[in-house]
């Protein structure tokens, strides 16, 4: 928080994701002991210690060890492989700059959004919210719109607190939310790149030529979204090295091998980034290359699943029991959600390539998140009453808690 108020919420992010992408590039080499720098010179010495000991050694011996030699096309081919490998720098300033891209749309595209539809979210969340199954729709339609669960809930906690919303209203719109924050990743699953381009053009035509403030939030609505996709499309460029990269390959495997670990990655990443779309975007996009694996992608976006609570408990500060109450279950819905998931994440894998058919891994790993997200709603709607129950046991209400129930009429 001292951070946040010194170098301002968005450089922090900006900040945050581009030393968690750097690390990524980096620390591969690192869990290797033969540093890669040292690889083409070693190579060198040995090949050179052959041809020494091939010029005077006896026949049957040469004969031996010429069996051993490399073939000067594969020891061009392992030359080659070397120098993409160890060409860590231009790797990092192709991620950089593709975060640049994807920060600053991810940035324009959420305040566009926020001017344009914040008020009529609030509407909209105050109107829709009569039983558990519309709040369900209503927090899932306002997050697709707002594209952020953590805006959808925190503004949703801000509601409860202010007494336009009950504690039981949101439940609902807290399981809705839910399954908005995974239309995103379905939408850079669906690989539209080519179009992005025409999207950018009449966004800055309306940017340029609207008269009203609406109009201009439109214009830069379009801007940000197609600035997101081409940095997502940087990043994944810069990054592709790492497909014949066996470090790389070794350290994705063993998050599919331990979704635990994975979760515990992607928790992290999407605490720093304050964002689980933006997590659950880069991995879609890098498992669109083949980067990532689907149950490496799994395990990452469960663990994206709990970091977006982090956000929201600090929303609950200081506003009143029913308040906390809603961002304490969106807390608890997440990560024993998170945690079934993990126990059962090889079953989730196999149901997702089951009903994905021939599609990528990219968007293998959006359809296990709308899935898993699905399934979780599902088991708990009809749970409500009993929760809501428990949960006003656990966090009794305070003495200025009253007034807000005789404002709504609870």
């Amino acid at each position: 928080m001292f951070l946040a108020k010194i170098l301002g919420k968005n450089r922090l992010k900006f900040l945050s994701l581009a030393f968690f992408v750097i690390t990524l590039i980096f620390s591969p080499c690192l869990l290797n002991f033969e540093l890669p720098f040292l690889g083409s010179s070693s190579v060198d010495f040995s090949v050179n210690a052959q041809i020494v000991q091939l010029e005077n050694t006896q026949q049957d011996t040469k004969l031996e060890i010429a069996q051993n030699l490399p073939t000067p096309k594969s020891s061009e081919k392992t030359s080659q492989e070397q120098e993409e490998i160890i060409d860590f720098f231009k790797m990092a300033m192709g991620a950089i700059a593709g975060l640049v891209l994807f920060i600053y749309g991810v940035t324009r595209l959420s305040e566009g959004l926020e001017d344009i539809g914040t008020a009529r979210m609030k509407n909209l969340l105050s109107k829709f919210t009569t039983n558990r199954f519309a709040g369900v729709l209503t927090g899932a339609v306002a997050t697709t719109l707002l594209e952020s669960s953590s805006v959808t809930i925190i503004m949703v906690i801000a509601m409860v607190s202010a007494g336009v919303l009950t504690f039981v209203q949101s439940l609902g719109v807290v399981l809705g939310s839910n399954i908005g924050t995974a239309v995103g990743a379905q939408i850079i699953s669906l690989k539209i790149e080519q179009y992005v381009p025409i999207l950018m053009f009449v966004g800055l035509l309306v940017l340029f030529l609207g008269k009203t403030k609406t109009q201009k939030n439109i214009g830069i609505i379009m801007l940000g979204f197609g600035l997101m996709f081409y940095g997502l499309e940087a990043i994944d460029e810069a990054m592709k090295p790492f497909r014949n990269y066996q470090p790389f390959i070794d350290l994705m495997q063993s998050l599919g091998k331990n979704p635990l670990l994975g979760a515990i990655i992607g928790a992290i990443v999407t605490v720093i980034i304050q964002s689980s779309s933006a997590t659950v975007a880069i991995v879609v996009t890098l498992a669109g290359s083949g980067l990532i694996s689907l149950p490496a992608g799994v395990a990452i976006m469960l663990g994206a699943e709990v970091g977006t609570c982090a956000d929201t408990l600090l929303a609950t500060i200081g506003r009143g029991r029913p308040a906390l109450r809603t961002g304490v279950f969106h807390f608890l819905f997440n990560l024993i959600s998170a945690i079934v998931g993990i126990i059962f994440a090889p079953l989730l894998v196999q149901l997702i390539q089951a009903i994905s058919g021939g599609a990528g891994v990219g968007r293998q790993i959006a359809n296990a998140q709308i899935i898993f997200n699905f399934i979780g709603v599902a088991a708990v709607i009809m749970f409500l009453p009993l929760i809501v129950r428990g949960l006003e046991k656990l966090i009794p209400d305070a003495k200025g808690d009253s007034e807000l129930k005789v404002k709504t009429g609870a």
